[in-house]
Protein backbone atom coordinates (compact mmCIF):
# COMPACT_ATOMS: atom_id res chain seq x y z
CA UNK A 1 0.00 0.00 0.00
CA UNK A 2 1.34 3.20 -1.07
CA UNK A 3 1.30 6.38 1.15
CA UNK A 4 -0.59 8.10 -2.22
CA UNK A 5 -3.14 5.12 -1.68
CA UNK A 6 -3.57 5.83 2.24
CA UNK A 7 -3.99 9.24 1.38
CA UNK A 8 -7.17 8.46 -0.37
CA UNK A 9 -9.06 6.30 2.03
CA UNK A 10 -8.16 8.98 4.44
CA UNK A 11 -9.61 11.46 2.77
CA UNK A 12 -12.72 9.67 2.29
CA UNK A 13 -12.87 8.56 5.44
CA UNK A 14 -15.15 5.43 4.92
CA UNK A 15 -14.06 1.87 4.54
CA UNK A 16 -15.77 -0.62 2.08
CA UNK A 17 -13.79 -4.00 3.35
CA UNK A 18 -14.08 -5.68 7.08
CA UNK A 19 -10.10 -4.05 7.50
CA UNK A 20 -7.46 -2.58 5.75
CA UNK A 21 -3.88 -3.00 6.01
CA UNK A 22 -1.31 -0.32 5.64
CA UNK A 23 2.75 -0.59 6.03
CA UNK A 24 3.72 2.82 5.29
CA UNK A 25 7.76 4.51 5.70
CA UNK A 26 7.71 8.14 4.57
CA UNK A 27 8.53 11.81 5.47
CA UNK A 28 5.39 12.93 5.31
CA UNK A 29 4.34 16.41 7.26
CA UNK A 30 1.82 16.70 9.98
CA UNK A 31 -2.04 15.44 9.18
CA UNK A 32 -3.46 19.26 7.50
CA UNK A 33 -7.05 18.85 9.62
CA UNK A 34 -8.41 17.22 12.52
CA UNK A 35 -10.58 14.60 11.01
CA UNK A 36 -12.41 11.37 12.48
CA UNK A 37 -13.66 8.23 10.70
CA UNK A 38 -16.60 5.61 11.41
CA UNK A 39 -14.26 2.91 11.75
CA UNK A 40 -11.89 2.02 14.64
CA UNK A 41 -8.02 2.69 13.76
CA UNK A 42 -4.67 0.90 15.50
CA UNK A 43 -1.16 2.76 14.86
CA UNK A 44 1.65 0.71 15.46
CA UNK A 45 4.85 2.99 14.90
CA UNK A 46 8.06 1.16 14.11
CA UNK A 47 10.43 4.44 13.98
CA UNK A 48 10.63 7.92 13.38
CA UNK A 49 8.61 11.12 15.66
CA UNK A 50 5.21 11.37 16.31
CA UNK A 51 2.42 12.79 18.50
CA UNK A 52 -0.88 11.99 17.64
CA UNK A 53 -3.95 14.62 19.21
CA UNK A 54 -7.24 12.37 19.92
CA UNK A 55 -9.35 14.68 21.58
CA UNK A 56 -7.78 17.25 24.02
CA UNK A 57 -4.92 14.76 24.71
CA UNK A 58 -1.24 14.32 23.50
CA UNK A 59 0.34 11.24 23.11
CA UNK A 60 3.92 11.07 22.11
CA UNK A 61 4.63 7.78 20.56
CA UNK A 62 7.26 5.56 20.76
CA UNK A 63 8.78 2.74 18.48
CA UNK A 64 6.56 -0.30 18.88
CA UNK A 65 3.70 1.49 20.77
CA UNK A 66 0.43 0.89 19.72
CA UNK A 67 -2.10 3.77 19.51
CA UNK A 68 -6.19 2.97 19.38
CA UNK A 69 -8.00 5.66 18.01
CA UNK A 70 -12.13 5.08 18.81
CA UNK A 71 -14.41 5.42 15.63
CA UNK A 72 -15.73 8.90 16.07
CA UNK A 73 -12.19 9.95 18.16
CA UNK A 74 -11.20 13.75 16.90
CA UNK A 75 -7.71 13.01 15.90
CA UNK A 76 -4.26 14.34 14.13
CA UNK A 77 -0.65 13.58 13.77
CA UNK A 78 2.34 15.88 14.43
CA UNK A 79 4.96 14.47 12.46
CA UNK A 80 8.61 14.88 13.07
CA UNK A 81 9.55 15.12 9.26
CA UNK A 82 13.15 15.37 10.07
CA UNK A 83 13.65 11.23 10.37
CA UNK A 84 11.82 8.46 8.60
CA UNK A 85 8.24 7.76 9.53
CA UNK A 86 7.67 4.16 9.29
CA UNK A 87 4.02 2.83 10.79
CA UNK A 88 1.34 0.17 10.43
CA UNK A 89 -2.05 1.68 10.45
CA UNK A 90 -5.19 -0.59 10.46
CA UNK A 91 -8.04 0.62 9.59
CA UNK A 92 -11.31 -1.82 11.27
CA UNK A 93 -14.77 -2.50 11.03
CA UNK A 94 -16.11 -3.45 14.27
CA UNK A 95 -19.54 -4.91 13.10
CA UNK A 96 -17.50 -7.27 11.36
CA UNK A 97 -15.57 -8.19 13.79
CA UNK A 98 -18.79 -8.79 16.16
CA UNK A 99 -20.10 -10.61 13.90
CA UNK A 100 -17.28 -13.60 12.96
CA UNK A 101 -16.19 -13.91 16.67
CA UNK A 102 -18.90 -12.15 19.05
CA UNK A 103 -17.87 -14.25 21.86
CA UNK A 104 -14.01 -13.01 21.61
CA UNK A 105 -15.43 -9.17 22.06
CA UNK A 106 -12.04 -8.47 19.75
CA UNK A 107 -12.86 -4.84 19.79
CA UNK A 108 -13.06 -4.54 23.51
CA UNK A 109 -9.54 -2.45 23.75
CA UNK A 110 -11.18 0.30 22.11
CA UNK A 111 -14.14 0.28 24.50
CA UNK A 112 -11.47 0.48 27.28
CA UNK A 113 -9.25 3.35 25.35
CA UNK A 114 -11.39 6.21 26.72
CA UNK A 115 -9.80 4.77 30.05
CA UNK A 116 -6.75 6.57 31.26
CA UNK A 117 -3.20 4.91 30.00
CA UNK A 118 -5.72 2.55 27.96
CA UNK A 119 -5.62 4.50 24.57
CA UNK A 120 -1.63 4.07 24.24
CA UNK A 121 -0.53 0.82 24.65
CA UNK A 122 3.67 -0.14 25.62
CA UNK A 123 3.89 -3.91 24.35
CA UNK A 124 6.60 -5.62 26.46
CA UNK A 125 9.82 -7.69 24.63
CA UNK A 126 8.11 -11.04 23.94
CA UNK A 127 4.58 -9.05 23.24
CA UNK A 128 7.02 -7.43 20.89
CA UNK A 129 8.15 -10.19 19.40
CA UNK A 130 5.12 -11.83 19.12
CA UNK A 131 3.44 -8.54 17.17
CA UNK A 132 6.47 -8.77 14.76
CA UNK A 133 5.74 -12.63 14.24
CA UNK A 134 2.07 -11.98 13.33
CA UNK A 135 2.92 -9.08 11.52
CA UNK A 136 5.58 -10.93 9.24
CA UNK A 137 3.05 -14.24 8.94
CA UNK A 138 0.28 -11.46 7.61
CA UNK A 139 2.02 -9.53 4.75
CA UNK A 140 3.68 -12.70 3.60
CA UNK A 141 0.19 -13.83 3.23
CA UNK A 142 -0.99 -10.65 1.30
CA UNK A 143 0.14 -11.58 -1.99
CA UNK A 144 -0.56 -15.59 -1.68
CA UNK A 145 -2.80 -16.07 -4.23
CA UNK A 146 -3.35 -20.57 -3.05
CA UNK A 147 -6.71 -21.90 -1.88
CA UNK A 148 -7.42 -19.95 1.59
CA UNK A 149 -5.35 -17.37 1.53
CA UNK A 150 -8.12 -14.84 2.22
CA UNK A 151 -9.26 -16.70 5.34
CA UNK A 152 -5.41 -17.33 6.27
CA UNK A 153 -5.41 -13.08 6.56
CA UNK A 154 -8.30 -13.14 8.07
CA UNK A 155 -7.17 -15.12 10.75
CA UNK A 156 -3.89 -13.88 11.35
CA UNK A 157 -5.69 -10.13 11.82
CA UNK A 158 -7.95 -11.90 14.63
CA UNK A 159 -4.53 -13.03 16.28
CA UNK A 160 -3.22 -9.66 15.80
CA UNK A 161 -6.61 -7.91 17.49
CA UNK A 162 -6.30 -10.72 20.24
CA UNK A 163 -2.97 -9.97 20.90
CA UNK A 164 -3.96 -6.23 21.64
CA UNK A 165 -6.32 -7.20 23.84
CA UNK A 166 -4.38 -9.18 25.58
CA UNK A 167 -1.63 -6.16 26.17
CA UNK A 168 -4.68 -4.07 27.16
CA UNK A 169 -5.97 -5.58 29.46
CA UNK A 170 -2.27 -7.11 30.93
CA UNK A 171 -0.40 -5.23 34.22
CA UNK A 172 -0.82 -1.72 35.30
CA UNK A 173 -2.06 0.89 33.47
CA UNK A 174 0.42 3.01 32.08
CA UNK A 175 0.66 6.76 32.46
CA UNK A 176 0.78 9.05 29.44
CA UNK A 177 4.20 9.84 28.81
CA UNK A 178 4.28 13.81 29.40
CA UNK A 179 5.91 16.37 27.54
CA UNK A 180 8.60 18.03 28.84
CA UNK A 181 7.56 21.87 29.06
CA UNK A 182 9.11 24.99 30.39
CA UNK A 183 7.71 25.90 34.00
CA UNK A 184 6.07 28.74 32.90
CA UNK A 185 4.77 27.63 29.66
CA UNK A 186 3.29 24.61 31.46
CA UNK A 187 1.60 26.64 34.02
CA UNK A 188 0.28 28.84 31.34
CA UNK A 189 -1.46 25.34 29.51
CA UNK A 190 -2.60 24.50 32.80
CA UNK A 191 -4.49 27.84 32.82
CA UNK A 192 -5.77 27.91 29.25
CA UNK A 193 -7.54 24.31 29.23
CA UNK A 194 -9.10 25.29 32.54
CA UNK A 195 -10.58 28.78 31.65
CA UNK A 196 -11.24 27.73 28.07
CA UNK A 197 -14.87 29.67 28.42
CA UNK A 198 -12.78 32.73 29.93
CA UNK A 199 -10.68 35.53 28.51
CA UNK A 200 -7.44 34.34 27.36
CA UNK A 201 -5.65 37.24 25.68
CA UNK A 202 -2.37 36.81 25.50
CA UNK A 203 -1.40 40.03 27.26
CA UNK A 204 -3.15 38.61 30.03
CA UNK A 205 -1.53 35.20 30.07
CA UNK A 206 2.04 36.50 29.61
CA UNK A 207 1.40 38.62 33.05
CA UNK A 208 0.61 35.28 34.82
CA UNK A 209 3.89 33.72 34.27
CA UNK A 210 5.42 37.50 34.65
CA UNK A 211 6.46 37.61 31.50
CA UNK A 212 7.12 40.28 28.19
CA UNK A 213 4.20 39.71 25.57
CA UNK A 214 7.04 39.24 22.97
CA UNK A 215 9.34 36.64 25.12
CA UNK A 216 5.75 34.70 26.09
CA UNK A 217 4.99 34.49 22.37
CA UNK A 218 8.40 33.49 21.53
CA UNK A 219 8.86 30.91 24.21
CA UNK A 220 5.37 29.54 23.85
CA UNK A 221 5.94 29.16 19.80
CA UNK A 222 9.30 27.36 20.82
CA UNK A 223 7.95 25.15 23.11
CA UNK A 224 4.50 24.10 21.87
CA UNK A 225 5.26 24.03 17.87
CA UNK A 226 2.64 26.95 17.50
CA UNK A 227 1.49 30.29 18.65
CA UNK A 228 -0.88 31.28 21.12
CA UNK A 229 -3.60 32.07 19.24
CA UNK A 230 -3.69 29.29 17.49
CA UNK A 231 -3.27 26.79 20.71
CA UNK A 232 -6.05 28.63 22.14
CA UNK A 233 -8.72 28.02 18.86
CA UNK A 234 -7.66 24.63 18.69
CA UNK A 235 -8.14 23.83 22.53
CA UNK A 236 -11.95 25.66 22.33
CA UNK A 237 -12.98 23.91 19.17
CA UNK A 238 -12.02 19.99 20.08
CA UNK A 239 -13.97 20.65 23.80
CA UNK A 240 -16.95 22.42 21.70
CA UNK A 241 -16.95 19.47 19.39
CA UNK A 242 -16.77 17.07 22.70
CA UNK A 243 -19.49 19.00 23.87
CA UNK A 244 -22.05 18.59 20.68
CA UNK A 245 -21.25 15.12 20.85
CA UNK A 246 -22.56 14.54 24.00
CA UNK A 247 -26.19 16.57 22.81
CA UNK A 248 -24.97 20.12 23.93
CA UNK A 249 -26.58 22.50 20.91
CA UNK A 250 -23.87 24.26 18.84
CA UNK A 251 -24.61 27.42 19.60
CA UNK A 252 -24.28 26.69 23.77
CA UNK A 253 -21.20 25.18 23.09
CA UNK A 254 -19.53 27.73 21.21
CA UNK A 255 -20.49 30.35 24.01
CA UNK A 256 -19.07 27.84 27.17
CA UNK A 257 -15.94 27.45 24.91
CA UNK A 258 -15.34 31.36 24.74
CA UNK A 259 -16.67 32.31 21.45
CA UNK A 260 -19.17 35.18 21.33
CA UNK A 261 -20.08 35.23 17.72
CA UNK A 262 -21.44 32.43 16.24
CA UNK A 263 -20.53 32.88 12.66
CA UNK A 264 -16.59 33.08 13.45
CA UNK A 265 -16.67 29.95 15.38
CA UNK A 266 -19.05 28.18 12.76
CA UNK A 267 -16.30 29.56 10.40
CA UNK A 268 -13.59 28.14 12.54
CA UNK A 269 -15.03 24.62 13.03
CA UNK A 270 -15.26 24.24 9.58
CA UNK A 271 -12.07 25.24 8.65
CA UNK A 272 -10.80 22.41 11.42
CA UNK A 273 -13.08 19.74 10.72
CA UNK A 274 -14.26 20.04 7.59
CA UNK A 275 -17.96 19.54 8.70
CA UNK A 276 -20.70 22.36 10.03
CA UNK A 277 -21.01 21.67 14.07
CA UNK A 278 -24.40 20.73 13.50
CA UNK A 279 -23.04 17.75 11.46
CA UNK A 280 -21.36 16.08 13.97
CA UNK A 281 -23.46 14.26 15.58
CA UNK A 282 -25.11 12.86 12.78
Amino acid sequence: MTSREYSAFHREGYLNENYHYFHLQDTAGQEKNFHFHEFDKIVLLLSGRVDYIVEDITYPLSPWSVLLVRHHAIHKALIDVSVPYERIIIYLDRSYFGRVLPEASLMACFEASDQPGKCLLFPDEAQRKELSTIIASYEAARDDLRFGSDAMRDTLMMQFLILINRISVSGEVNAIPERRYDEKIRQTLSYINENLSRDLSVDLLAAQVFLSRYHFMRLFKQQTGTTVHSYIRQKRLLYAARLIREGIPAGQAASQCGFNDYSVFNRAFRECFGIRPADLKK
